[in-house]
């Protein structure tokens, strides 16, 4: 042990708790006061917690915004930028933009790659420190460099008396004073038919049924690790308006008796996790937490934590690996008690549901679907951005009616339904209502409603690979046939000519057996171009 390490490590603690929870939130503090994760720190967290090294040390190396440093290691540079290198950021130009970043920086300036970091509507981003640079250049970032403004700008949101102003937490009073009851509740999610908005598709009322079915005590966890590429819904609402997201949080919890709240919220977010930090405080302030701890959890740059079990020993301080089911997080969750998940977005419109009505919910429609969806379109389109449109909308409708249509140049080509995992659908195919079960029989799903469009200056081998890359990063590497099925997938595809027998042999493996819905969905987008562009990706 190293005292000095010793000593640093109980001045940054402090008199905040040593629960073994805690850890990523610790290791958090480390990477924010020295910039990366020397063995010495490591080992004085270890030694206060008290935990093993070991335990310490598979979470630190689990996440990617956690820099481990050997002792002899060069520590990395102080600051960092990554590059988006998502679908739509490369459709846009980030391949060049990185290679032109790393020949035009400083050595005093790491340049990395990075998922999506759910700004597809601004492509192609770059992240400097804490702040993002959209529809990036190479001129734009080196400013924000030479900047160094590293501490996040909050977005122009509306705030709690503005809120409260617009009838704000009205409705949680009646809850609950009673004058709403648990029953209502449920049969207003019921009429309406609101289900999971972050790509399940669970219906709400039906979830909060089976959770109150469990003997308490209950917890709730809300679901914000917005990963999945393509996808920026939740932020734009957290942006916009984010009591009326915290006000369906303190419904839900209200609903299931749950005393504490554990809300965890991608590490993309920074400014957002400031915006929430400040507002839950404010709702403390005002009584409106009284019987209900709201604790904000961040993440650490997992996609596999947008999976719920794997969310769920995240929020346990440990790495994000997804459980085996049964039993389900609704019976044994979060610390082994019976736990209600929600997506944020699926929070948020609980407020206006039981205002407006189910009817309001359900008139919203098209093509003979019920309800609204949030559309986070993206790639060749004049407005990409988050579209509050019907359920049961085409593609073809969506892009001319709500993004302007196709950019300039460009013509229609493809489309993702359902960001990375959901599969590619050819544009011969638009007219297919996009909503939950309408796509599931041409091999594909709407997920969290992440639409991104190709044109026919886009390269579906390319496209098919960037995506598959993608996957293979993101494999928690827990079972086989993902952690060893991506990476072979990725090496066939890298070949000159794609081997379509042994391809479709291990996609059926991931399929079969994978534990959770990474594996399982990951071939998605190599089925969809071998069935619908065979003479382009078998040339």
């Amino acid at each position: 042990m190293d005292a000095a390490a010793a000593r640093e490590m109980r001045e940054l603690l402090g008199d905040r708790s040593r629960r073994r929870d805690l850890l990523i939130e610790h290791l958090h503090l480390i990477q924010d006061r020295w910039g990366h994760l020397s063995e010495r720190h490591l080992a004085a967290l270890a030694d206060e917690m008290p935990l093993s090294m070991a335990e310490v040390y598979e979470v630190a190396t689990f996440y990617a915004h956690f820099d481990v440093v050997r002792d002899g290691e060069v520590p990395p540079p102080a600051l960092t930028v990554r590059v988006c290198d998502s679908l739509t950021c490369a459709l846009h130009g980030s391949e060049a933009l990185l290679a032109e970043l790393r020949t035009t920086l400083g050595s005093d300036v790491r340049v990395v790659r990075a998922p999506c970091v759910g700004r597809c509507d601004v492509a192609p981003t770059a992240e400097v420190g804490h702040n993002f640079v959209d529809a990036a250049t190479v001129e734009t970032v080196a400013a924000a460099v030479a900047a160094q403004a590293t501490h996040p700008v909050l977005p122009p949101y509306r705030g709690y008396d503005a809120y409260v102003a617009d009838g704000g937490y009205a409705l949680f009073n009646r809850v609950r004073a009673g004058t709403i009851t648990r029953d209502a509740l449920v049969a207003a999610m019921d009429a309406a038919g609101l289900r999971g908005l972050g790509g399940a598709g669970f219906p709400t009322g039906r979830k909060w049924k089976t959770v109150l079915s469990y003997p308490g005590p209950r917890l709730m966890a809300v679901n914000g690790d917005e990963g999945e590429p393509g996808t920026i819904k939740d932020r734009w609402y957290l942006e916009r308006d984010p009591h009326r997201f915290l006000e369906g949080t303190l419904i839900g919890a209200w609903l299931v008796e749950a005393a504490e709240v554990f809300i965890y919220l991608r590490d993309e977010y920074p400014a957002l996790r400031e915006v929430l930090h400040a507002e839950i405080g404010r709702i403390e302030a005002e009584g409106l937490t009284r019987g209900t701890v709201l604790h904000l959890r961040r993440g650490a740059g997992a996609y596999i934590c947008g999976e719920e079990s794997a969310m769920l020993e995240s929020i346990e301080g440990k790495r994000g690996l997804p459980r085996h089911k049964p039993p389900y997080p609704a019976e044994v969750g979060l610390f082994g008690r019976p736990t209600l998940i929600h997506n944020i977005e699926t929070l948020y419109w609980i407020r206006d549901i039981v205002e407006k009505g189910a009817e309001w919910w359900t008139g919203q429609g098209r093509n003979g679907r019920k309800g609204l969806r949030s559309f986070s379109v993206s790639g060749r389109v004049v407005e990409p951005g988050v579209k509050l449109a019907p359920a049961g909308i085409t593609v073809a409708e969506l892009i001319a009616e709500y993004c302007g249509g196709m950019a300039p140049g460009h013509s229609f080509k493809a489309y993702l339904p359902g960001g990375a995992s959901g599969g590619i659908l050819p544009a011969s195919m638009a007219d297919i209502p996009l909503d939950f079960g309408t796509l599931e029989q041409y091999g594909c799903f709407i997920g969290s409603a992440a639409i991104v469009v190709l044109s026919d200056q886009d390269d579906m081998r390319a496209a098919t690979l960037n995506l598959l890359k993608f996957f293979e990063d993101e494999s928690c590497g827990q079972c086989t046939p993902c952690r060893v099925g991506t990476e072979k997938l990725v090496a066939l595809m890298e070949r000159p000519h794609w081997d379509e027998a042994v391809m479709g042999d291990i996609a059926q493996v991931m399929r079969d057996a994978s534990i959770c819905g990474l594996g399982q969905a990951a071939c998605n987008p190599l089925s969809s171009v071998l069935k619908h562009f065979r003479e382009e990706v078998l040339r």
